[in-house]
Parts: C-alpha cells; structure tokens; sequence
C-alpha cells in the first residue's frame, strides 16, 4: 500500500472544511500512515485538537512556544520526519503565507523547514480562489513544486454555488499515494481490462456474470499510481474510474475485443483482469420478448477470444507482457496452467471461486501466480489493491 509506513505531516487552517480533517486523519491511518497534525490558531475555531489527537494518535501541534514539546526544537523535528506534507483545508491566507515564504506560526514555520513535498488542498469560498492573488500565489507553489489538489465545485458553506470546496477525501489520498510511489512504470503504455461484458438477446435482457471490476480497477490505479500511461477498457461497472486512467467503456464482448485489438499494438503491458462472456446470443431480438407461456430458446455462439489473439499476436519489435487470468472452481493449476500455454501468456494470475474471500464483488482477493516456467506463487487472502501491487512488482521484475 502507497501510504503504508508513512509519515504525514497534516496541515489544518482555518476554514469551515477543517472539520472534514478528523476523517482525514482517519483514512490516512487506515491506509497505514502515521499522522502528526499541526494546528493554526484559527483551525482551532472549527475543530479541537482533541479530536485530532485521539484519531491519530499523536500529540498535535498548536503552538510554537511549548515549553516542553519545543525544548528538543520540536517543529525542526516535526519538519524532518515528514514523508509528505498535507495541507487540508488551505485556506487563501496559508496559500499567500507559503507562496510568500512567511513563518509566523507553528505550521507555516514547519514548511519553511520541511524537505518533503507539500500536497496543498484549497477550501476557501469562490470569489477568494478565483481572485487574481489567489491564483498567483498558487502558480507560485506550482514553481516551487508543491502538488495542488484542485477544489471541486457544488454548495459552499456561503451558500454561493462554485468552486472552493475541498476536494473529496478519497482524492486527496490518492494524490497523496501517488507523490509517495516511485514512478517505476513512468513511460510505460499500459492497457488493463476489468468488469464484464453484457450480451443482450433483447433490448432489456442480457446474458452477463457477476464481475464487480473491482480487480482490474484496482490494478489499473496501482499503475497509474507508479506513473504509467494506463488505458482502462472497462465492462459496465458502478464503480468510478481511478484518477489518471484513461477510460474507455464498452458493454459487449465484441466493443470490447475491437477496441482491444486497436490499442494493443502501442502496449508495454496488457492485463486481462476483464470476465468476458465466452458466448453471445445469436440474434438479437428486435423488441422485448414476451412471456407467453412457452419456453424461451436462446442459440448461443462463440465470441472472440481476445487473450488468445492477443497471445498470438504479440508485436515483434517490441518487448510486450502479457497477463491473463483464470477464475475456477476446480483443478486451479491444472487449468490455469494449461490456459497459460494455450495462449502465450508471460504469467497468469489464478483464482478459486470456491474460496472464501475470493473472487466476484469481494473487496479482496486469494491468488496463485504462475508463469511460463511453471513457478507457482501463491499469495494470502489479501486487498484486491495489495493482490494489484504484487502483480505489477512482478511485471516489473520482467522488465528488468
């Protein structure tokens, strides 16, 4: 996981959205992270540094002048064991402090002498972040390297509608993954497919399985995370694409198979993490069937096999990896390995969907990886993201 064993040093000012800090503190320490919150006088006019502390874990630091924290220099302390710098919600006077290189409290002088990189969240109302100033000051942090998480639009607390509310959490903490992972796939095509395909045999009904995406979402970020070029073929799925994919949504297996076919021969790296229905319906019919009492025939015929094609087509001039998978309910090496030969895979990545823990809509995921030279690799019940970086750390250990 990207946070796991991280230090973050998490900057709360003054605005209405610091109490949207106290689940932050949360999501970070779920991930893994430790937090040391360091408090503006006026955040504590939102939000106590109670609640802070009991989430982290973490005495938080409010002022610069601490007789007992400050004895050891505590802010150059706090300064240098920051992994990464959040600053969540920033508020336009923070913004024009650092942007100024001005240290007159306890967060601000921490900045002036942290290392890490600084991820700056703005929160503030519409007419403040479209100011000129504003804007200035944050193109100022964007030369100094500092990372900007954009505020997203809707109500503020103002009541105006606009831009200025802080981004969603789950947003900030994958910005916040990403500044954190060695760019290791940075210049790399990737192309990833997930979900299931639809094979409609009416307007209303079609022949599908189960597929959530929640496995090839989750290796789709994972490598976008270490700085990929990830293009994301997905099946119909609820889920929302990870930031820095590129989407494409297709429903049946025959969209899916063309697309595929056309940006494949750009790819370093394919994985087919997609359940793409092995057979379609004949014909479609051309209105709804009605029930009439009788029984429904429905001819089934093979779709494409797109792993396969892409198996034997694998471009010459180019090292191209190829990662299929294999869900079963039996005799899992067997068949996977014989799947893996059959279509010239670089590994293959197996499940039991008989185990617990394993396999459609499960938030994680038990699999055994076996590659061309029959080394078989099983991992523990693990987060399908966990199952994700494993699977790219052995790609890369191709690659080299």
């Amino acid at each position: 996981m990207a946070l796991k064993g991280k230090s973050i040093l998490l900057g709360v000012s003054g605005g209405i959205a610091a109490y949207k800090s106290a689940e932050l503190v949360r999501l970070f320490t779920k991930a893994g992270a430790t937090v040391q919150v360091v408090m503006t006088a006026n955040a504590r006019q939102f939000i106590t540094p109670l609640t802070l502390q009991v989430l982290s874990g973490q005495p938080v630091c409010t002022n610069l002048f601490d007789l007992e924290f400050e004895s050891q220099i505590g802010h150059i302390q706090v300064a240098r064991a920051a992994h990464l710098a959040v600053l969540a919600p920033a508020t336009a006077n923070l913004i024009a402090k650092l942007a100024a290189g001005i240290a007159d409290d306890y967060l601000t002088t921490v900045l002036l002498a942290t290392t890490a990189p600084v991820l700056v969240c703005p929160a503030m109302n519409t007419k403040m972040y479209e100011n000129l100033a504003t804007q200035k000051n944050l193109e100022t942090l964007r030369t100094y390297g500092h990372h900007i998480v954009e505020p997203s639009e809707g109500t503020l607390a103002c009541k105006e509608e606009g831009t200025g509310r802080l981004a969603e959490l789950p947003e900030i903490l994958e910005v916040a993954g990403r500044i954190l992972t060695p760019a290791t796939l940075k210049g790399k095509q990737v192309l990833v497919s997930s979900g299931p395909t639809w094979e409609r045999f009416d307007p209303v009904r079609f022949i599908s399985n189960p597929s959530s995406g929640k496995m090839g979402y989750a290796i789709a970020q994972v490598a976008a995370r270490r700085s990929a070029k990830v293009h994301l073929v997905s099946g119909p799925v609820s889920i929302p694409a990870p930031r820095g994919t590129t989407l494409h949504r297709v429903t049946s297996a025959m969209e899916m198979h063309d697309l595929i076919t056309r940006l494949a021969p750009q790819m370093d790296v394919i994985v087919m993490a997609a359940a793409v229905s092995d057979y379609r319906p004949a014909q479609m019919l051309p209105q709804k069937a009605k029930k009439v009492g009788s029984d429904l025939t429905i001819t089934l015929q093979n779709n494409p096999d797109i792993l396969a094609q892409l198996g034997r087509s694998k471009p010459q001039a180019k090292q191209q990896i190829l990662v299929g998978f294999a869900a079963e309910t039996e005799n899992l090496i067997e068949n996977a390995t014989s799947k893996l030969k059959a279509k010239n895979l670089d590994f293959i990545v197996a499940n039991n969907l008989t185990q617990s823990g394993s396999g459609f809509g499960c938030d994680t995921n038990q699999v055994r990886i076996i590659d061309r030279s029959g080394d078989s690799t099983e991992l523990p019940c693990l987060l399908k993201e966990e199952v994700a970086e494993r699977i790219w750390d052995r790609i890369e250990r191709l690659f080299q």
